[in-house]
């Protein structure tokens, strides 16, 4: 399992990330998306400790703390949703046709 840490400053870095969760136990990864256009980082991030009582401990301790500024939100991260394989979206919904049906 994983940890979402939200609310990251964007000047964060992984060190940075991991030098507070490693107060806690041992850090496996640390991972932090960014923007595909600009390169930024998006804001959150996300670890992986090496228990789960671990993470309970950044979780309970980090959870709404103050760091860098900005006010910390940290949970167990939700699985990852499937995405499908298919691009574009739905149905039509409210589309009309362009053409008249007379009976």
């Amino acid at each position: 399992m994983s940890i979402y840490v939200g609310n990251l400053s964007y000047d964060v870095t992984e060190s940075d990330l991991t030098s507070v969760f490693a107060e806690y136990g041992g850090v496996k990864r640390v991972q932090l998306p960014t923007d595909r256009e600009t390169g930024r980082m998006r804001g959150f991030g996300f670890v992986e400790m090496n228990a789960d009582a671990e993470e309970d401990a950044a979780i309970s301790a980090l959870d709404g703390a103050e760091w860098m500024g900005r006010s910390l939100k940290v949970n167990k991260a939700r699985p990852r949703e499937e995405r499908g394989g298919s691009f574009g979206g739905g149905g039509g919904g409210n589309r009309r046709n362009n053409y008249s049906r007379s009976y």
